[in-house]
């Protein structure tokens, strides 16, 4: 016996059951309203995004979650690079040998 995860699966807790559903009609537009409680619950406001994603279920919305904002002291030397520092000349001269080199094996 296979126990498979889904995000469906895994958020059935919050979903609404059979009978307290709401439910809501397709416009001619391709529009949907969602249901206000649902609104409120998640504190989704007008102009949140939504990833569509088809599922064997149907369709699931997720909200697209905005990444937080990033300076560049909180990610500088993320990379690894340990050496002398760089020049952008060198930098760029170090791109175009590689792609130089991608294009001798037939690659881009």
């Amino acid at each position: 016996m296979s126990c498979r995860l889904s995000y469906l699966n895994l958020t059935a807790a919050r979903l609404p059951t059979a009978n307290n559903m709401d439910t809501t009609r397709l416009s001619s537009k391709g529009q949907l309203v969602l249901p206000k409680a649902i609104r409120e619950a998640d504190a989704w406001t007008e102009g949140t995004e939504f990833i569509v994603e088809r599922v064997p279920e149907g369709v699931l919305l997720r909200p697209v979650r905005s990444l937080p904002a990033t300076r560049l002291e909180d990610v500088i030397g993320c990379a690894g690079y340990r050496g002398p520092a760089r020049s952008a000349a060198d930098m760029e001269r170090a791109i175009a040998q590689g792609v130089k080199a991608r294009r001798g094996r037939g690659r881009y």
